[in-house]
């Protein structure tokens, strides 16, 4: 018996890899993420199936259900929005699980940060202008960030940054990242990335606060900023170069 902890993607459900697909197929124990993970991907359960919703369980209880597949030898599909590689809250499943002695394995799938990025239709790297992408959070109402991993010192970098969680602070978030970026520094943000509804916002950090407001964006939503996403003006990639063939 083993738990299959599983990126179920951002939201389309052909955006589930083959492999996710093939595991929740297989599984007679599906447990998912409350509203993050559409109907078309439960679909792939068996039809006899012990499908889960876990929006309403505390940890505890999501343990006892793979305690109880374990006891009857069956395989359980966990699925988790996005990828399971951030803030998947997967790291406290899988600790019980080795207490328990009870076999997993991860399946990644598509995070809600790239999703979002194809919406944009952006390259977060861009030669010369950004060669690097910091992943973070902000909210108030949970875990607090590690010394050294605070907004101002990521915002200091200059690197393209991606928010997660933060849109209901969006006017916090400009006032840190302003001094570092400065006002006019492009930003965007993406509600329910390849979702039907999936909206785009796009300004600068002295605009994209309104048009968050303007919109009404509270939850589900990623957040970008950096010179990369006007980048227009920059090298072309060494990788493709005639000054590669020379080297």
């Amino acid at each position: 018996m083993t738990v299959h902890f599983i990126g179920a993607g951002p939201g389309a459900p052909d955006l589930l890899t083959l492999r996710a697909q093939r595991l929740i197929a297989s599984s007679p124990v599906c447990l998912y993420a409350g509203a993050l993970v559409p109907p078309e991907v439960l679909a792939h359960a068996p039809a006899d199936a012990r499908v889960i919703d876990t929006q309403s369980l505390q940890l505890d209880e999501i343990v006892a259900e793979f305690e109880r597949a374990h006891a009857r030898h069956e395989d359980v599909a966990r699925l988790h929005s996005g990828d399971l590689s951030i803030y998947s809250a997967v790291g406290e499943q899988t600790r019980r699980l080795d207490a328990l002695g009870i076999d997993w394995d991860m399946t990644p799938g598509v995070p809600a940060f790239a999703a979002a990025a194809a919406t944009l239709r952006q390259e977060l790297t861009l030669p010369g202008v950004a060669q690097t992408v910091i992943l973070t959070r902000y909210r108030r109402d949970s875990s607090p960030l590690p010394e050294g991993e605070r907004l101002e010192s990521l915002a200091s970098h200059g690197a393209t940054l991606v928010l997660h969680l933060g849109v209901q602070a969006m006017e916090e978030l400009v006032a840190v990242l302003v001094p570092h970026y400065g006002a006019d520094c492009p930003a965007a943000v993406v509600a329910r990335a390849s979702w039907p509804d999936e909206l785009i916002l796009r300004g600068t950090l002295a605009t994209i606060a309104a048009a968050v407001a303007e919109h009404g964006v509270r939850r589900t939503a990623t957040i970008f900023v950096g010179p990369a996403l006007a980048g227009r003006d920059f090298d072309d990639s060494f990788l493709y170069s005639k000054a590669r063939e020379r080297s």
